[in-house]
């Protein structure tokens, strides 16, 4: 356990963070009931005495090494206490979520586009947006991938995470192109953005001169772990650039990774890194649910409570969100200790908000259990490696709401919790048939590990770019990254006709280099760790060999002379 920097600091924080502390010493709800009925003095009693100690002793400085960061989509307060509700009762607690210690609110705005109104706030968002303002630090527009309000693209922390030497990981139970999966690793102006075949890609299309579409540019940043759905997607054939004619899939088959599509394959992968980074693509479009749906009506909550039942096309196990963050954890997790690069991953339990859209009170709750998993996963990894953020939160709140009455106009269920009681959920901001809106509440943020202080209090999701940049110590120059970059030569002085190879490095800055010798473009390649080698047949001469850094312009070169 690290001190912080002065006992006055120490004890300012804890006495802040004691304020908003969720689940420090919960008993678990069966056992508080055990003891003690809830309509008893102190039944309902969570914290166990005073609580100061505890918040002090989960004060870490904030230097980690790994950073995990999950993200229930559509997860507020509300889907939170549903859940926990329906599966451990009012007085239980949910064994990931409500076991982080230290914990405050963020603020999910984003912004207008353009207008009057431009760059002010839009006070309820989308996960685009929302998702942007996170890993890139900048507010930007509904709709928006990773640039800002004016389209210039923003660098993610996925991307910064690479550039400075770590381990990088994206994980979903959507389409791994949905737009959460999508802001670390792609810049669009349209989410829909998901393939080349895509209208809404406009200007950012491959073929009129943009950075392509999200699948595509999934492939360039080439995360050493991608899990998710999207494999529709991957069958598209990419309409310009050099792997033109050729299938996603079969590009990343050629561009090296190692492409699973079952349960099977991914368990039979040991390794995964920038020379064999692992693509995991289980389902064409999203992961199915937990729980099979239940549908909301007006005045549903009058008829008799459901008890949710087990999806039969649910997934097995071991595509679970707990076991996709479990794998992704062992496959980046290289080398223990302070010493040497950690990780970066993002963890995303995607269907919270589908199935709250869809007014499906056993949906979202079974993605909530689903997700609370995955954090207990990402906790159980950092108490035992002692280095590791873990960063649980929400994109944006939701619809659902837990009410007294049923509702006589708004869509209603009602659910048989674990305390054996009744338990009424309302979706009243949209019809039946229609799409159940986002709202703009600010919603809950928690966090264990070094740095974890920073959640305290209210910050914004612009906030939480700063914690992980600062916590990984990453730097956000990355043209100053690859000033290093080199070219050497196996042979300076070749005979006409004889294969001569250039090898680039240092190059930490960026993920692809172009390479021209004299008027001759020999293609873009790859950069795994930094380095790229390309063979050149000798022609008559002196010529120069120039790679340049496709993400900073850094540019190096060689020169041979043909004898």
């Amino acid at each position: 356990m690290h001190a912080t920097p002065t006992k006055r600091r120490r004890r300012a924080l804890a006495l802040g963070a004691a304020l908003v502390a969720a689940a420090i010493a919960v008993p678990a709800g069966a056992e508080a009931v055990g003891q003690l009925a809830l309509s008893q003095h102190g039944g309902a009693q969570r914290h166990q005495g005073d609580q100061t100690r505890t918040v002090q002793q989960a004060i870490q400085r904030a230097a980690a090494k790994n950073v995990i960061l999950l993200i229930g989509d559509g997860m507020g307060d509300s889907e939170i206490t549903i859940a926990r509700n329906y599966q451990y009762g009012a007085a239980g607690r949910l064994p990931g979520l409500d076991a982080l210690p230290l914990t405050g609110s963020y603020t999910t705005y984003s912004v207008v586009k353009d207008g009057a109104d431009k760059g002010k706030p839009d006070y309820v968002t989308d996960s685009a947006a929302s998702g942007s303002a996170w890993a890139t630090g900048t507010k930007t527009y509904d709709g928006a991938i990773s640039v800002d309000v004016d389209g210039k693209p923003q660098q993610t922390l996925l991307e910064l995470a690479k550039a400075n030497g770590l381990r990088t990981g994206d994980v979903s139970t959507a389409e791994i192109q949905d737009a959460t999966p999508a802001v670390q690793v792609a810049h669009v102006g349209a989410r829909s953005c998901y393939g080349p075949d895509t209208a809404s890609c406009g200007s950012d299309a491959l073929q009129n001169g943009g950075l392509g579409s999200i699948s595509e540019q999934l492939l360039n940043a080439r995360p050493d772990v991608t899990l998710g759905g999207g494999s529709a997607s991957f069958q598209q054939t990419a309409k310009a650039g050099q792997w033109q004619g050729d299938t996603l899939v079969s590009q990343a088959q050629q561009r090296g990774y190692q492409v699973v599509s079952d349960a099977a394959g991914l368990a039979g992968v040991r390794a995964a890194d920038q020379s064999k980074p692992l693509l995991g693509l289980f389902t064409p479009g999203n992961f199915p649910t937990r729980y099979a749906p239940t549908t909301a009506t007006v005045g549903g909550a009058d008829h008799a409570p459901v008890t949710c039942t087990a999806n039969p096309a649910r997934l097995s196990t071991g595509l679970s969100l707990q076991s996709l963050t479990n794998k992704s954890i062992q496959l980046l997790d290289r080398g223990r200790g302070k010493s040497g690069k950690g990780f970066f991953l993002q963890v995303e339990g995607a269907s919270i908000d589908k199935q709250d859209h869809a007014a499906d009170a056993c949906g979202q709750i079974g993605e909530t259990i689903d997700f609370d998993e995955a954090v207990q996963a990402a906790l159980a990894f950092a108490k035992q490696d002692g280095n590791t953020l873990v960063i649980a939160t929400a994109d944006h709140a939701h619809s659902s709401q837990i009410v007294d009455n049923t509702p006589p106009t708004s869509l209603s269920t009602a659910l048989r919790t674990a305390d054996g009681t009744t338990m009424k959920v309302s979706y009243g901001t949209a019809g039946a048939g229609s799409s159940q809106q986002h709202t703009g509440t600010q919603v809950r943020i928690a966090a264990y590990g070094p740095g974890a202080a920073n959640v305290v209090g209210l910050s914004d999701q612009t906030d939480t770019f700063s914690t992980i940049r600062d916590g990984l110590r990453l730097s956000e120059d990355v043209a100053a990254l690859s000033r290093g970059a080199r070219v050497d030569v196996s042979d300076r002085s070749p005979h006409r006709g004889e294969r001569v190879t250039f090898t680039a490095s240092r190059f930490a800055g960026d993920r692809q280099v172009r390479v021209q010798a004299g008027n001759t473009d020999l293609g873009t390649l790859d950069l795994v760790d930094g380095r790229a080698s390309v063979q050149w047949k000798a022609e008559r001469g002196s010529t120069t060999v120039t790679f340049t850094g496709v993400q900073t312009g850094r540019q190096a070169t060689a020169q041979v002379r043909v004898r």
